[in-house]
């Protein structure tokens, strides 16, 4: 931990003078000081380069990390601790040029779009043993070309949101959430780059089919195991039943119109029946010159 002093003085100039031969910088005497007890602008002491420094380090650490949360800096690199803070919800004052942000045993529950745009620097992101259960489809926007690594394991989360982790580079953490297998997680995963070291522990807590809940959706996916299989049969069923339908609606249209003009037609029979015959005409033929 890094502190910040002002050394304090004395008004005595054998004082000051001793205080000098000793190393310590000399503090103005009475002389040196301007009415009502003011230190005149010629004798104010100009600090150093590296106090100056030291002083804007301080002030810097001071004003950027994020209240209950420890911002050490390593050679140039912030990194933002906030572990086990009892936070729900992400941080507004994370500095700008943080490389690591440790959210983990925290108890936030969703993370909202843009929550780390700001965060053009960052290359290490852990959300682990939060609550987490909802992503927003833009919640990483910023993030994509320099993350390296995000941990989203042990947390509430059934669905992957596929707009949000989908243009991320970085290996992703997912192990131990209460996935739902399905169609739309297995086309998720297949544009993830899933952290190698965790792969194997994502498991199925429900699924629409009931054999792989519990068991490792890798394992399933390397035995040919599609979900998506059974999506597409749902698919072509709804599609058939479809087709039935419409083409009942034409055959019954066809019926119908047909009948009806038959009933029209007899009835248009009926009436010329009705009508009086023409007389014939009996005038004799006479006989041809």
């Amino acid at each position: 931990m890094v502190t910040c002093t002002v050394a304090p003085g004395s008004g005595e100039e054998q004082r000051s003078a001793a205080l000098s031969e000793r190393g310590v910088p000399s503090v103005p005497t009475r002389s040196q000081m301007g009415p009502m007890g003011r230190q005149s602008p010629s004798s104010l002491p100009v600090p150093t380069g590296g106090s100056c420094l030291l002083l804007l380090f301080c002030l810097r650490l001071g004003a950027s990390c994020p209240q209950s949360c420890q911002c050490p800096d390593h050679a140039g690199a912030v990194a933002v601790h906030c572990s086990a803070r009892g936070l729900q919800e992400i941080p507004k004052d994370i500095p700008t040029d943080a490389v690591l942000l440790k959210l983990d045993a925290n108890k936030i529950a969703r993370i909202p779009n843009g929550a780390f745009q700001h965060l053009n620097q960052l290359r290490e992101l852990d959300l682990s043993q939060n609550a987490i259960e909802t992503i927003g489809p833009a919640a990483f926007s910023g993030l994509a070309g320099g993350l390296r690594l995000l941990d989203l394991s042990h947390n509430r989360i059934r669905r992957i949101p596929k707009d949000a982790l989908g243009k991320l580079s970085a290996k992703i953490r997912l192990s131990h959430n209460p996935l739902h297998c399905e169609c739309a997680l297995q086309e998720a995963l297949w544009e993830l780059k899933l952290d190698p070291d965790s792969v194997d522990e994502i498991a199925c807590h429900t699924s629409v089919q009931e054999e792989y809940v519990g068991k490792p959706l890798i394992q399933a996916l390397d035995s040919g195991v599609s979900f998506c299989s059974i999506h597409h049969k749902t698919t072509d069923v709804a599609m058939l039943v479809t087709m039935f339908g419409w083409f009942a609606m034409v055959i019954t249209y066809v019926v119908y119109y047909v009948r009806q003009n038959q009933e029209d037609a007899r009835r248009h029979l009926e009436y010329l029946k009705s009508l009086p015959s023409a007389p014939v005409s009996k005038d004799p033929i006479g006989p041809v010159p």
